[in-house]
């Protein structure tokens, strides 16, 4: 980087949106499609087991890229790594819309994550450096919107576009986008110049080890809790290469002096206490993302349209909170605030801990509303307290272990939710069928009313009553798991809130030049 990289222009601010715009894209489409996999399995004839891997596909694609486009900005520039990002992302996505089987739509969705990926941690390197400290109050809330409000709203978008249209839309609605996202990056991106040498010092091993390290972690993951994690023959093997990959991956990017990926960045404090808490805040964000139209759809029994409309409060609230959170982070202590924002996501999920089958769109609007609100107040601290004290010369390769922390923290999260989900349902489940038995006068009582009201229709009353009091006890187990998980996540903010004084404030003039 030049002296120059912070000299602000119109043409460079116009370049950043246009990448902060493409991010929004590449992380919606990370949840895009989750409200909407049963719109797409039946398109594609598809099996239950198949469909998951349209969503996996595209993480583990993605986990590999992030890390992946520090080095490869420097080697080619942030213009052309994030013009190529952009176009091969639109491209990709219109494949993914003529995909007529399966088979098909995961190597597109692959192809797209991979892709899309090498756009996230480019705008985070961006913001960092071509924009001066006292400018980040306007930066930070936007970059840290984006971060958060896309894959929250993803299942809203994803929920519409399926419903009123086709599943198809969910990948065209890319297309003119990112086109002009791509013409834009080439046109206006000035930021830095390439460094070709790089190129033959590339770490083709230290490459193959860190695809083999993440891809096989996100693959043990995704696929762990309903497979019994290691009772799987798959599972275990991809959980072995992880380890081996990842001892592999470290050594390389320790031992070398132009690794794959730079991890000298967190010798830093900040920026290893900072990753932490990203680590921490994509368990929270992408945790709550999932849990809401899950809860919505298998116990409210509501279509993608209705979960997309009832959870667009969190993303309503976090747009609304955004320039707020820039006002504040110029009056307060980042570190005060970021305890808020830690204070209020645990207050909001302890708020869900009144959990019961019937909440609806009214029991859950405050829970919601204080949850995008707190995102935003903690998004904008974590990235000016961890980015805010780094040289220009290393934020470009920290942005992407940064990023990746969040998604590796969604990708752990979730799989430690869907475990609990499935061992404490079951749990539930057989402490509740000891109580429902024929000895308890309470359930013989509702028992009866059941079969009388089906004989009344012509139905065989006691089969049916006993299948309907079957269903009772298990949707109230699965509530009362979804209770324990939400406990557990507002018990970890709350834990959270208490650590983030040990941060240290980023200095207000620019960080120094050297490493």
């Amino acid at each position: 980087m030049g002296d120059d990289a912070t000299e602000l222009t119109p043409r460079r601010i116009l370049a950043f949106l246009v990448m902060v715009f493409g991010m929004f894209m590449a992380i919606l489409d990370i949840q895009i499609v989750s409200a909407s996999l049963s719109d797409i399995q039946a398109g594609l004839s598809a099996g239950p087991d198949e469909i998951s891997w349209v969503q996996t596909s595209y993480l583990i694609a993605e986990v590999i890229m992030i890390p992946l486009s520090g080095f490869l900005g420097r080697v080619l520039s942030t213009r052309i790594m994030f013009g190529l990002s952009a176009a091969g992302f639109t491209a990709a996505s219109f494949l993914c819309a003529t995909a007529t089987n399966i088979d098909q739509m995961i190597v597109y969705r692959a192809l797209q994550g991979f892709i899309g990926g090498g756009m996230i941690p480019s705008v985070f390197a961006a913001a960092f450096t071509i924009f001066p400290p006292s400018k980040r109050a306007i930066v930070s809330p936007i970059i840290g919107l984006v971060a958060t409000l896309a894959p929250t709203v993803g299942p809203t978008v994803g929920g519409y576009l399926s419903h009123t249209m086709s599943w198809h839309w969910l990948f065209l609605v890319n297309v003119i986008p990112g086109i002009l996202v791509a013409l834009g990056a080439f046109a206006l991106i000035d930021f830095d110049k390439p460094d070709r040498a790089l190129a033959r010092r590339f770490d083709w091993w230290g490459l193959l080890a860190m695809a083999a390290f993440l891809g096989c972690m996100e693959y043990t993951l995704e696929e762990g809790p309903g497979n019994d994690w290691f009772a799987d023959e798959a599972v275990l093997a991809t959980a072995i290469v992880m380890t081996l990959g990842g001892i592999a991956f470290f050594w390389r990017a320790l031992s070398r002096d132009e690794p794959i990926v730079d991890l000298s960045a967190f010798r830093n404090a900040n920026f290893a206490i900072g990753s932490l808490f990203s680590f921490l805040m994509g368990t929270g964000l992408y945790g709550l993302t999932y849990l809401y139209p899950l809860y919505l759809g298998r116990v409210r029994g509501y279509d993608s349209l209705m979960i997309g409309e009832t959870v667009f409060v969190s993303g309503l609230a976090m747009f609304l909170t955004a320039p707020v959170a820039g006002i504040l982070s110029r009056k307060m202590d980042l570190r005060v605030m970021l305890m808020i924002g830690f204070v209020g996501f645990g207050a909001s999920t302890w708020m869900l801990t009144g959990l019961t089958p019937d909440w609806d769109f009214r029991e859950l609007l405050l829970p919601q509303i204080l949850r995008g609100v707190s995102l935003m107040i903690c998004m904008v601290p974590i990235n000016n307290l961890a980015l805010g004290t780094l040289s220009p010369v290393q934020v470009k390769s920290a942005s992407g272990v940064f990023n990746l922390t969040r998604n590796l923290g969604g990708a752990v999260g979730l799989a430690v939710i869907n475990t609990l989900l499935t061992d404490r349902g079951t749990l539930h489940y057989e402490r509740l069928a000891e109580r429902v038995s024929w000895s308890n006068s309470e359930a013989l009582r509702q028992l009866n009313m059941m079969a009388q009201n089906l004989a009344g229709r012509g139905l065989d009353g006691q089969r049916g009553a006993i299948a309907q009091m079957v269903g009772r006890v298990r949707e109230q187990a699965t509530v009362m798991s979804f209770i324990d998980v939400f406990t557990i996540i507002a018990a970890l903010f709350g834990t959270l809130a208490l650590t983030a004084l040990m941060m240290r404030k980023p200095a207000d003039g620019p960080a120094p030049a050297g490493h």
